[in-house]
């Protein structure tokens, strides 16, 4: 129960409160009192040595009145009668002309996709700085050319409690983990660095047991010894093989922004009014869905109440779904598809996507790459940037390689892909088979928010697409 957290120890009352949202929100179309509490710590070892160890909590609320397109938002980390009657006072601004009638609010489901548990309580901080320790041990153990080891354990826990008007009142309990290891190595003058992560919606136990994290420490060196060896990547527009599993996040930021409702009701998207339309190649299957068990961009309900779902955005290349927020469907005349997300309790909710990945095909993937000619393998991916109104991206690869006549050869560095999201899916002429989501680390940045989310797709093939590098 949330009380214990937003009533029992402040000086809110429930019942007064709930009369200070029904009349805040008298007159609007939709709205909500937005409570949170949150807990979060985070260990950095690096040096050989523990650097930071911190532990931090955060609580407040958000109030929010919608009346057509404007929305009226205050919030405060003060949780008290008197702020949430100036906030009141704050969000009726918005509130002239004619009065608008109170949407309906979310559809209930007794689904729970996480634990309630505090993730923060279960294992003793000894146990969590003595884990980073080993985790720097066994990797500087594993090959001499270990230079550097950095790594960081992070976790969160947040009690959130969204009352509407009316008395309509929901929770959620919501933990997250994370754990990231980089290994840098050199041999002479050059030195490069690999890394990986994992993380999700459950306690520290699934990652910090030896067979989990050395197995990462492994793949984090894996990667830099591959980078020791990397040439410079040729330049130009070829064929490109993306691996599958976290390259999906160049499908997240080239295509999934543009599906996201708000850009497409204000007409800024490159996918604006193309429902039903073709926009990418047959087979291509693009989902995003915030259902699945203890995944990274899961969610039980949204940051609005309502209930995340799997939302086909495209289906066999045509264009299906939009990702909505109550706020963009209703004027959409759409249904809400449960992607309204916040980063905290002073941002206002948005259309924002949960896990987004491409659904399998029927090739191989050793298939995919004996039929490339001439092209280059992406295997990981660094950050990118995209132009969400044209799609235009650049995306760093981090780990690549050389592919001609069908042969993977040496690595590749300082690759970059170049192009658009509603070419590149066109560009797509095999599906691999072997469908993978990340390990659970990607972080979503949108209008200064930043939220959790998980990307994937299979081993796929793109004919055509610009990749930067070395001249010639």
């Amino acid at each position: 129960m949330t009380d214990s957290y937003f009533f029992s120890r402040t000086d809110l009352d429930r019942a007064r409160t709930q009369r200070l949202v029904d009349d805040a929100l008298t007159g609007a179309d939709d709205g909500e009192l937005y409570l949170e509490y949150a807990q979060s710590e985070a260990f950095v070892f690096d040096d050989n040595r523990l650097k930071t160890a911190s532990f931090n909590v955060d609580q407040g609320f958000g109030l929010r009145a919608v009346l057509g397109e404007s929305t009226g938002y205050a919030h405060a980390s003060e949780l008290s009668e008197a702020a949430l009657k100036r906030a009141g006072a704050a969000v009726q601004a918005i509130k002239t002309g004619d009065s608008g009638k109170l949407s309906d609010g979310p559809a209930r489901t007794n689904a729970r996709l996480y634990p309630d548990d505090n993730p923060l309580d279960e294992t003793p901080f000894a146990a969590k700085t003595k884990l980073l320790e080993e985790i720097n041990d066994y990797a500087r153990a594993k090959d001499p050319r270990v230079r550097q080891v950095s790594c960081s354990l992070t976790g969160e826990w947040s009690a959130v409690e969204i009352m509407r008007p009316g008395g309509e009142i929901i929770r959620d309990f919501r933990p997250l983990v994370r754990l990231n290891i980089a290994v840098t190595a050199g041999e002479g003058d050059r030195q490069e660095t690999g890394s990986y992560g994992v993380g999700g919606r459950e306690g520290y136990a699934a990652f910090v047991s030896p067979d989990a994290w050395q197995g990462q420490v492994d793949e984090a060196l894996r990667q830099a010894l591959v980078n020791l060896k990397a040439e410079p990547a040729p330049a130009g527009e070829m064929e490109v093989v993306l691996g599958p599993g976290w390259t999906g996040v160049l499908l997240h930021e080239a295509v999934g922004h543009g599906l996201e409702g708000d850009f497409n009701r204000k007409e800024t998207s490159a996918f604006a009014g193309r429902l039903g339309e073709r926009v990418a190649a047959p087979g291509v299957t693009v989902i995003d869905d915030g259902t699945i068990h203890g995944r990274r961009g899961s969610l039980t309900v949204d940051d609005e109440g309502t209930p995340t779902s799997r939302t086909v955005l495209i289906e066999d290349g045509i264009l299906k779904g939009y990702l909505q927020d109550r706020l963009n469907a209703r004027l959409m005349g759409m249904k809400a598809t449960g992607n309204g997300r916040r980063e905290s309790f002073a941002h206002n909710p948005m259309p924002r996507m949960t896990n987004t990945f491409m659904l399998d095909g029927d090739h191989d993937p050793e298939e995919i790459l004996k039929s490339v000619k001439d092209g280059i393998y992406a295997v990981n991916f660094s950050g990118g940037q995209v132009d969400i109104t044209s799609g235009k991206f650049v995306f760093n690869c981090t780990e690549a390689y050389r592919v001609q006549n069908g042969k993977v050869g040496a690595p590749i560095k300082n690759a970059a892909l170049i192009g658009d999201g509603p070419s590149v899916l066109t560009q797509v002429s095999m599906i691999g088979n072997d469908f993978a989501l990340d390990p659970g680390v990607g972080v979503c940045g949108k209008a200064g928010q930043g939220v959790p989310v998980g990307v994937g797709q299979p081993t796929i093939k793109i004919d055509r697409l610009t990749v930067g590098g070395a001249a010639g």
